[in-house]
């Protein structure tokens, strides 16, 4: 998804200043360059921030993308600062400055808002996120984004690498409770549907002539 990732990451961040990959990820990051042609390494770019965001996730429990970090990824593939900066500058999946544990992402595009985004939003709301900010916990970031893809779902959330979709305040404050317990609430659909089939179960192809 498009648009200015949360925060801005022109503070210091001096304990990242000697990044350097984790032996699992150095091995990664040198498969995702080996996919591109020689001289056309600056293609992986996209694939190793969000591996490096992981890294840093992994590691301070704020998946976020320091300076330091981004100059890192700049000198594996040989590009300048700026290139790599405005990549990680252009996408929302990619974050500038701490987050919470929970990057809570609600989709407030057209199909999710005729069927109840403003219910999810104002479950969070209600939970005591706050859009574009950090909760004092440090447990939550909530943001609103354009489509997250789950449109025969809607309406839906993505937190961290996880969707929960046909979402309804309720459903949702549930959600966030669970995760603010330290449990794994159940993704997906909230309604028990399978993928995207009709909320009542399948409709069509109910048995096999023989």
């Amino acid at each position: 998804m498009t648009g200015a990732a949360i925060g801005s990451n022109d503070r210091p961040a001096p304990e990242f200043s000697d990044f350097a990959w984790t032996s699992e990820n150095a091995i990664e990051a040198d498969r995702i360059i080996a996919l591109y042609p020689q001289g056309r390494q600056a293609s992986a770019v996209m694939p190793l921030l969000w591996l490096a965001q992981g890294q840093v996730g992994d590691a301070t429990g704020s998946a976020w993308l320091p300076v330091p970090v981004i100059e890192h990824i700049a000198r594996q593939l040989g590009m300048p600062y700026i290139r790599v900066y405005e990549v990680a500058s252009f996408y929302t999946m990619y974050n500038l400055a701490p987050i919470g544990r929970f990057h809570v992402q609600v989709c407030g595009t057209t199909p999710c808002q005729l069927r109840g985004s403003d219910d999810v939003m104002r479950a969070c709301k209600d939970a005591g996120l706050k859009k574009g900010a950090n909760t004092a916990d440090g447990l939550f970031t909530l943001s609103e984004v354009e489509c997250l893809g789950a449109c025969a779902n809607a309406p839906m959330v993505q937190i961290n690498a996880d969707n929960y979709e046909d979402l309804t305040y309720d459903s949702m404050t549930a959600v966030l409770a669970a995760l603010a317990r330290g449990e794994a609430p159940s993704s997906g659909s909230q309604i028990g549907r399978t993928a995207s089939c009709p909320e009542n179960g399948p409709t069509t192809l109910l048995a096999v002539s023989g």
